[in-house]
């Protein structure tokens, strides 16, 4: 038996279940894993607040996880190759993570990157996977220097990191008053400017007369979309991943991991983004870990927007 959070209809995180579940051994191409530790994202509790198309509740919630295989189905080959029992290991895209223990597609499954511990390995896949995509959509590459908003946030290190290896320059916005954040920024390779009035001059006078090539916008604020637009030439090579609207009405780019085109890539995506964590040149900075018990009061500090680095569960 396992312990396991289950949205059992649609709503706000309170309503969530911390239920005894059987865990089903497994099949052919799976493997049950024992967790040591599950990423939180907002999308956790973003995909299970309103009914969606397709969606059937109960939902088992969690995305992300890293643990221990403790049995393996047959003709059960990982994403990384073959897989074993004790081998540490990292899934991605699967469905329950905030568990004690789970069965999933063994496809899903990757060796764990021993650079990281779990609750780091744990919070790797979804933002890596998504700054992935964000670099390939704009079609960014080396030399270039590019605008990216929310810049200390899970999505933006990852983006900094991934770029810094590309040899991209990233110029990268932050609170007026971040000094923490505009530290983080510059540990990982970026140039720090404070949002707020004059954001087009500070963005222009850190990238030094290089022209802004593509822009990357994870906070979703007027300022941050209107600024991209005005420093950006071609509207092909500025993305979003928090305002569909606003892409759609000013005709750029807009990425969902929901979306077929999205989970192709990032898909793909997962064996990059371990190899650079492996290789040391990619870190996810963790703020705070919970009890596995306290998963609805982590989700909610997580939600507020401002939680310093990524969190994690451990059961």
């Amino acid at each position: 038996m396992a312990m396991r959070w289950t949205a059992p209809q649609p709503g706000p995180i309170d309503g969530w279940r911390f239920d005894e579940v059987e865990v089903a051994p497994p099949g052919p191409g799976e493997v049950t894993i024992c967790v040591h530790a599950a990423g939180i994202n907002p999308a956790d509790a973003k995909h299970v607040a309103r009914a969606r198309p397709g969606a059937t509740f109960p939902v088992p919630i969690g995305y992300e996880l890293s643990g221990e295989i403790v049995a393996v189905g047959p003709d059960a080959v990982g994403g990384s190759g073959e897989l074993a029992e004790g081998d540490e290991v990292v899934a991605f895209r699967v469905q329950g993570a905030y568990a004690t223990a789970l069965t999933v597609p063994a496809r899903d499954v990757f060796a764990k990157p021993s650079t990281l511990s779990h609750p780091e390995a744990a919070n790797l896949l979804l933002a890596g996977t998504t700054a992935a995509e964000m670099i390939q959509v704009t079609r960014v590459a080396e030399g270039d220097t590019v605008l990216l908003h929310a810049a200390s946030g899970a999505v933006g290190v990852s983006l900094l990191q991934q770029a810094r290896a590309l040899g991209v320059t990233v110029i990268g916005t932050v609170g007026p008053d971040a000094a923490e954040s505009a530290d983080r920024v510059r540990r990982y390779g970026g140039i720090p400017v404070a949002y707020g009035d004059g954001l087009r001059d500070r963005v222009a006078e850190a990238a030094a007369g290089a022209p802004i090539a593509a822009a990357w916008d994870a906070a979703g604020t007027d300022e941050a979309i209107d600024v991209s637009l005005e420093l950006v030439a071609d509207r092909d090579r500025i993305v979003t991943i928090v305002d569909p609207a606003r892409a759609e009405k000013d005709g750029f780019l807009w990425i969902a991991g929901s979306r077929p085109e999205s989970t192709r890539f990032r898909d793909i995506a997962r064996a990059r983004v371990l190899e650079l964590a492996a290789s040391g040149a990619l870190e996810v900075p963790v703020a705070r870990t919970y009890p596995l018990a306290d998963a609805v009061e982590a989700v909610r500090f997580v939600m507020t927007g401002h939680p310093g680095g990524k969190v994690a569960l451990l059961p």
